[in-house]
């Protein structure tokens, strides 16, 4: 899916990570089309207006009226057998604007490595460009690479302004220290719909066990998952824990105190700290060398893939993961053939009370992503108005329902899902809340879409959502030190991570590697961080 590990200026993959509050995060990173013209039918729905004389910019599509064309530069859709370029919700985006889009769609899990050479040469750059990595240290900013907004926020941003209105945070976060905004955001602004531990109920009623409340009840229940045969075919073949290794260290974190998915957290009393220097760390990967020991934990957990693990669900021989809540009743239960929509089957649960206070989930970061306008774009204007058309309720209303009478219909006044926007194969390749766009996630739609056991258990989760280390810009000398020395850190910090969690590295050697990070400079960034964490706290006191 992606590296262990994430860099320090990712995005959770969470990014990379939903379609329809998180069905994005399907497996996989389908491949781009370089260079695909998206003019699209759009279905049933009713083509733009024609743009009247003397064309004034209102927010709404047509954005122009003139013909005109912009390339772009983003994400694929995470799931193998879905491209962006040929989806109707994208299409029909590009056709309510009245404009051509030249995508180029790229595989989310590689996105980032794939851009930043040409990001670093600064050359052959399209209109726009999405980033996964939020340019936390402004490398791409100080390089030139994208315009300043401020002036066409200003003057065209009628759906950014609201959007501002509607979360101030947001601003805040998006302002540069020097009071300019490069990038306009995609959006996760909830604690809805979030990963989760899921287990299959029907393993644990075999068993007759109770859902796992903590740590060493969830162990207990891998190690009777892998003995006590739940699947009944008399074989050893269950595999008690499958996750994608992306998500490993999101799952197990919380139960340490530690963040591993985001790298920072601040304490209670609003220390900063570097999750993987930390002394819970060591209790972490003790617990996962545990587990791959004893067969609990995949012996090719960092390689493993959510389709591998659909697959495994769909042969019944894996009875617990770590996911997006998403595929508990759209993908995982579906699977099975006398699925029951009015009960639990494969069922996200509460996250495990650990030796380090209250249980707990990581939210996503709000910004889950960002689009700038390169120095290259031949007309920053109408890239501009296209990014704010695109964040508008008009286009969110598309990405959240798709098309009358294809994916929803309208009864006695509100909308609801036609069977086919009720498939999930159908609606990922529809384009449903797609990952190249700037969508903003919609709980209620998803509330109608999921079944209804599930919409409740999401509602029970809420609380336990704690939110991740705000998003906060460098300064100059703060970038400078993580620019130079994060990059190593953060290669050392993934390969030691495998090695101790399989045995290749003895857990005797902890105090050497941290002695490592030291040397490396890891303190001078923790600092840094600090100094942002404490402008984040003085910004929200004003």
């Amino acid at each position: 899916m992606k590296k262990t590990l994430k860099t320090t200026a990712s995005v959770s993959l969470i990014a990379a990570l939903f379609t329809l509050v998180a069905a994005a995060c399907t497996s996989g990173g389908g491949t781009g089309t370089q260079g695909a013209v998206s003019t699209g039918t759009g279905g049933s729905s009713t083509a733009a207006p024609a743009a009247p004389s003397g064309f004034n910019y209102t927010g709404k599509g047509p954005i122009t009226d003139k013909t005109a064309a912009l390339s772009i530069l983003a994400t694929n859709a995470w799931t193998n057998n879905v491209d962006l370029n040929q989806a109707p919700i994208v299409q029909e985006i590009s056709k309510r604007a009245g404009i051509t889009v030249n995508w180029e769609l790229l595989p989310p899990s590689t996105y980032q490595d794939a851009i930043s050479p040409r990001l670093a040469a600064g050359a052959d750059l399209p209109d726009i460009i999405y980033q996964l990595d939020q340019d936390q240290t402004m490398k791409n900013i100080q390089g030139g690479l994208f315009k300043p907004l401020n002036d066409y926020i200003e003057k065209y941003g009628v759906n950014i302004k609201k959007l501002f209105e509607k979360y101030p945070a947001l601003k805040a976060s998006l302002t540069t220290p020097d009071g300019k905004i490069y990038y306009l955001p995609q959006l996760a602004v909830t604690k809805n719909y979030m990963p989760t531990f899921m287990v299959n109920v029907r393993w644990l009623e075999k068993l007759g066990l109770q859902e796992p409340a903590t740590l060493d009840e969830f162990t207990d229940m891998l190690r009777k998952f892998k003995s006590g045969d739940p699947n009944g075919n008399g074989k050893a073949d269950e595999i008690p824990f499958s996750v994608a290794g992306g998500q490993l260290a999101n799952a197990f974190g919380p139960v340490f105190g530690l963040d591993l998915a985001n790298n920072f957290y601040a304490d209670k009393d609003g220390k900063v700290h570097y999750s993987y220097y930390e002394p819970n760390y060591k209790e972490y990967l003790t617990y996962l060398n545990g587990l791959y020991k004893e067969g609990l934990l995949e012996p090719d957990f960092a390689s493993v893939t959510a389709d591998q693990i659909t697959s495994k669900f769909s042969q019944n021989i894996t009875g617990a993961t770590f996911n997006f809540s998403w595929y508990t009743s759209m993908v995982y239960s579906k699977l099975f053939k006398d699925y029951d929509p009015a009960k639990p089957l494969i069922k996200g649960i509460a996250p495990f009370k650990g030796p380090h206070g209250d249980p707990y989930y990581v939210g996503r970061n709000p910004i889950t992503g960002i689009f700038g306008v390169s120095k290259n774009a031949k007309d920053p204007e109408l890239a501009f108005k296209f990014l704010d058309y695109a964040s508008s309720e008009e286009a969110k209303e598309v990405y959240v329902w798709g098309l009358q009478g294809q994916t929803y219909e309208v009864v006695d006044g509100k909308k609801q899902f036609t069977e086919k926007g009720k498939d999930n194969d159908f609606i990922q390749k529809f384009g449903i809340n797609p990952v190249n766009l700037p969508i903003e996630q919609s709980v209620e739609a998803t509330d109608v879409l999921v079944a209804p056991w599930h919409a409740k258990i999401d509602k029970e989760m809420e609380k336990y959502i704690k939110a991740p280390f705000p998003f906060v810009y460098a300064l100059p000398a703060e970038a400078s030190t993580e620019n130079t020395v994060m990059p190593d850190i953060t290669t050392y910090v993934n390969e030691m991570n495998i090695k101790f969690i399989t045995g290749k590295e003895s857990l005797d050697k902890f105090d050497s590697y941290i002695k490592t990070l030291r040397s490396m400079g890891v303190e001078d960034v923790v600092k840094g961080r600090q100094a942002q964490y404490d402008r984040y706290l003085a910004a929200g006191k004003k």
